[in-house]
């Protein structure tokens, strides 16, 4: 009864670590639907769609009425009565608008979709961040172990007279040290889980640990197929692309700007009788038809016109220079991808394999007196080293693979 009573502990111990964990799909997940950095880019591109909504309003007409009395009642000079129905009419200057609000909007979510990528890359290299905090807390937890169980050895060999008190000394100023590393890496590792828990809009992860390991990228990439991604693909490039056909529609828009409004007005008079003796007049009804066509001085000032032309050729060249850069980008991030692998590639299972079995060997041969404590611990540090160093060296290919999946606009990420 007691043996099934601890197991069923047991497994309810095992669901609880396995609810609080969270796995990198999850967490992706949670940043592009919780992030407040990706919830305010959201507005901007609300905003550009309530900007084309505005562009693409009309003027309205206007009506207006007067009343006219000559305001000397003896003469009976009559009164009038007028009412006037008036309209401007702009030559194409609404169509201009809402091509620049269009390409406005274009650039706007071409800038949403590059921000949605800048933000995945960075949430996914906090969490590779965590990946190897968790892995260096496991290395400094594993060595204050090992230690520990050192020192306790050596406490009572030493009171058994087998080693001097001073390797015994020796063995818990190491073990206190190793302690004080793991206590470190801990608060490292957990302050890595609150970034995360940043991205994902909360003050607080919730979770105790995060699934995955740093591996090496099981992936072969041409560098001429992803540049030929990036160039189709990569939204800060189509964002630069709207944003220099919007300073077309600018300057389109200008020019029509340029053009007179005209004024258009139907208008009808009602006058009642005049009964004055010295100049009597039936009753009428007038009407009036008009249009105001404005004279364009002003626009023999083609300042304006100059300068949109000028927005024109820099938003042009910025988009090739972004071309050049993006180029630049997926190569310098190739190689630096396939300089990652290689180092990763150096430490193998063999050298791993070997270090602990030294310092198993040391450990061995110290408990028997064939060794000295300091060789020992020159193994504890070797193997430590290595295992830091190959962590190190899986985090800095995986990020490679990232910045290079973010360059080429692809995104084949997968942490397990």
């Amino acid at each position: 009864m007691k043996r099934t009573i601890i197991l069923i502990a047991v497994c309810l111990i095992a669901t609880t670590i396995r609810a609080q964990q969270i796995d990198y799909t999850t967490y992706i997940q949670k940043v592009l639907s919780q992030n407040p950095a990706f919830k305010a880019a959201q507005l901007d591109l609300e905003a550009s769609q309530a900007d084309l909504k505005t562009a693409r309003k009309i003027t309205d007409p206007v009506l207006s009425a007067e009343y006219g009395n000559n305001s000397d009642w003896d003469i009976e000079m009559g009164e009038s009565m007028s009412i006037e129905l008036s309209k401007t009419i702009s030559l194409g200057k609404r169509s201009a608008r809402i091509h620049v609000a269009e390409n406005s909007l274009k650039a706007s979510e071409a800038g949403l979709l590059d921000f949605t990528s800048q933000l995945r890359t960075e949430a996914t290299n906090a969490y590779l961040d965590a990946l190897l905090a968790q892995e260096q807390m496991r290395i400094a937890e594993e060595s204050a172990n090992n230690l520990a169980k050192l020192y306790q050895s050596d406490s009572l060999r030493a009171a058994r007279g087998d080693i001097s008190e001073l390797d015994a000394l020796q063995s818990k100023l190491e073990a206190n040290i190793a302690k004080q590393d793991h206590l470190s890496a801990r608060a490292k590792y957990q302050n890595a889980l609150l970034t995360l828990g940043q991205y994902i809009g909360q003050a607080q992860m919730g979770t105790s640990s995060i699934a995955g390991h740093l591996a090496v990228p099981n992936r072969t990439y041409h560098p001429a197929q992803l540049i030929d991604s990036a160039l189709a693909h990569r939204q800060d490039l189509l964002a630069a692309q709207h944003l220099s056909d919007a300073a077309q529609s600018e300057l389109t828009a200008l020019r029509r700007e340029r053009t007179p409004d005209i004024d258009i007005a139907l208008g009808a008079n009602y006058n009642t009788r005049v009964r004055n003796e010295e100049a009597p007049a039936p009753q009428f009804i007038g009407y009036t038809a008009g249009i105001s066509i404005p004279l364009p001085v002003s626009n023999l000032n083609r300042g304006e016109v100059r300068s949109g032309q000028i927005r024109i050729q820099q938003a042009q060249l910025q988009t090739e220079i972004l071309r050049n850069q993006i180029q630049v980008e997926i190569l310098q991030a190739y190689n630096n991808y396939q300089a990652a692998i290689s180092r990763a590639a150096d430490f193998d299972s063999f050298l791993m394999e070997t270090a602990q079995q030294v310092l198993q060997g040391r450990l061995y041969a110290y408990s028997r007196g064939e060794t000295t404590l300091l060789e020992v611990l020159n193994a504890q540090h070797t193997y430590n080293e290595i295992q830091q160093a190959y962590a190190e060296a899986l985090h800095d290919c995986m990020q490679a693979w990232v910045e290079l999946n973010r360059a080429a606009a692809i995104w084949d990420i997968d942490i397990r």
